[in-house]
């Protein structure tokens, strides 16, 4: 598929969109450090600050779903209560965060008809 066609806005969203794997990773690791108890407070709010980046970064470009998706585990990786709850609901989270960014990409590289104005690309 030719890059050229699409609009500058899902180009943008593109680029944005290639930096997020090693995030997911980055995110994977410490979520994996947490439930072998292996992580402190600082850990924990590293993980808050880079869910909390992205999720700015993600409304920025009109990415909803995905913006929507980082809040949540955001909300949750603050939140006191027990530690499986926690982990558990952070690895759904990212899941969640996988399909979302798939249906991002695809939504991203669909050639919108006609201009920048329709369709949107980050519902």
């Amino acid at each position: 598929m030719s890059v050229s066609k699409l609009s500058a806005r899902q180009q943008s969203q593109l680029d944005a969109l290639r930096a997020y794997p090693a995030k997911f990773d980055r995110i994977h690791r410490l979520i994996e450090e947490i439930a072998a108890l292996r992580a402190d407070e600082s850990l924990t709010r590293s993980l808050c600050r880079l869910l909390d980046e992205m999720k700015a970064h993600a409304n920025s470009l009109t990415l909803n779903a995905l913006a929507d998706t980082l809040g949540l585990m955001s909300t949750m990786a603050r939140r006191g209560g027990g530690l499986q709850m926690k982990v558990r609901g952070l690895r759904e989270g990212l899941v969640s965060l996988r399909v979302n960014y798939e249906g991002a990409i695809r939504s991203a590289m669909t050639i919108s008809p006609e201009g920048d104005g329709g369709g949107g690309a980050g519902n």
